[in-house]
């Protein structure tokens, strides 16, 4: 019998699959200290001291990435950085930030696996559609290289997995772009957390709202990129095959087949830092996921989106502790960050942690509001954190293990909504059911 197929093209065991399954005996429970998977030498690529250059290349210079070249560009004298290598699909992202990083014509390239075998490069940042982060981190990690991936850590579950696995074999390190995780206010809230400052762990709410009367990810479609000046077969990839489209390539994030609208994009920059603050080095338990597109269902552009435009969403963890997250591109009214326990709250404001008791622990529990000292949320501090901890090799702040359990999340949400069922992770199987 012929498979049902979704308005994109894959079927729905397909999805499933893609999304939520993978073969047994890959991770569950706390990550951190793991020793699941056997470690093996590091591949071949360049061991750094203190205080050893680090040779940087870029793949996806759209938007955010060339936004990221600038930056390094502008840190490179201070942190001791060279940026030595930028690729991209289309040629003119690769001309201009040829001329923004002051490279030469060999140092660019159209086929990220070339940049790859570029032995002198020591770390790679991937700012490319979702799709394209796994295969590509995944390589990069094979070749020698340290890796720095945007938001989300990739696409699939399967893909998550497999990231987290070659990361562990090959020891490279891996920083998420979740430059939230990079503000000190996170870190010393789980300190007090871990400390019992607010009892026991119950929830923590946090949202990521804007409102765009356009249209959230309607970004301006360039004349210049035509079938001659891009490469649409390889900005497909493993994505199912459709006719060149200015606007998929634009305007990626809302579309299933490379991106995950509100829920892989905006999330990410709540999940990372809460769970830190919270102290979770679990999986999720379940998570439920519920939206809609409302107000951008037809916009008169040559696609409808396939993402919500308002959504919520729960994961709850063995703990029994809660994350509750709201997002919405049409409703900029956000909800306060903040963690519950069972005898106080925890608030975050005016460069302050505060613990505010509850009622019938007003007497145990003191008001009180902590300083701490550290970087602010700011990608700059983001890119640095991990130039240490290559340099010194510690963890990165948001490393493969943080980034392995919010994208667990990530993809369950995205099955909760999309099938309108309640997805939980099966610790056994390994999978999300």
């Amino acid at each position: 019998m012929k498979q049902e197929r979704d308005s994109k093209g894959m079927s729905r065991r397909e999805f499933i699959k893609k999304a939520g399954t993978t073969a047994a005996g890959v991770v569950a429970g706390s990550m951190l200290g793991s020793k699941l998977f056997a470690q093996s030498a590091p591949a071949p690529g360049s061991v750094l001291g203190a205080n050893d250059r680090i040779n940087i290349g870029f793949i996806g210079v759209g938007g955010m990435g060339s936004g990221h070249v600038s930056m390094v560009k502008s840190l490179s004298e201070e942190q001791n950085v060279r940026i030595v290598a930028v690729c991209d699909v289309w040629e003119k992202r690769r001309r201009q930030n040829q001329a923004r990083a002051e490279l030469r014509d060999d140092q660019v390239y159209s086929d990220y696996r070339k940049l790859l075998e570029n032995k002198d490069i020591d770390l790679v940042v991937i700012a490319t559609p979702d799709h394209w982060h796994a295969p590509i981190a995944i390589a990069a990690m094979e070749a020698g290289k340290h890796v720095y991936v945007e938001k989300p850590m990739c696409r699939y579950m399967d893909e998550a997995l497999k990231m987290y696995e070659t990361a562990k074999r090959t020891k490279r390190l891996v920083q998420v772009g979740s430059q939230g995780c990079t503000d000190a206010k996170w870190h010393k809230a789980g300190e007090l957390v871990r400390a019992g400052k607010i009892g026991t762990l119950l929830s923590a709410q946090g949202s990521y709202r804007r409102n765009n009367p356009n249209g959230e990810w309607n970004y301006p479609i360039d004349p210049d990129l035509t079938e001659q000046t891009c490469d649409w077969k390889m900005w497909l990839g493993n994505a199912p095959k459709r006719p060149f489209s200015p606007e998929r390539f634009f305007r990626w994030r809302k579309y299933w087949d490379y991106g995950t609208g509100i829920i892989g994009d905006l999330w990410p920059h709540r999940l990372h830092p809460l769970m830190i603050a919270m102290s979770i080095t679990d999986f999720p338990y379940r998570v439920a996921c519920v939206g809609k597109d409302i107000c951008h269902t037809d916009q008169g552009h040559a696609e409808p989106r396939d993402v919500a435009d308002e959504t919520q969403m729960l994961a709850e963890f063995p703990s029994g502790a809660i994350i509750y997250l709201a997002g919405s591109t049409v409703n900029e009214l956000g909800l306060e960050d903040l963690i519950r326990g069972n005898k106080a709250t925890m608030f975050f404001g005016g460069g302050k942690i505060q613990i505010r008791p509850e009622r019938p622990y007003a007497d145990e529990i003191e008001p009180e509001d902590i300083t701490y000292e550290g970087p602010g949320e700011d990608q700059r501090e983001h890119h640095k954190n991990l130039w240490y901890c290559i340099r010194n090799n510690k963890e990165p702040n948001c490393n493969i293990d943080l980034g392995l359990r919010v994208q667990t999340i990530v993809c369950m949400a995205e099955i909760s909504y999309r099938k309108n069922k309640m997805a939980i992770w099966d610790p056994v199987k390994k999978r999300i059911v």
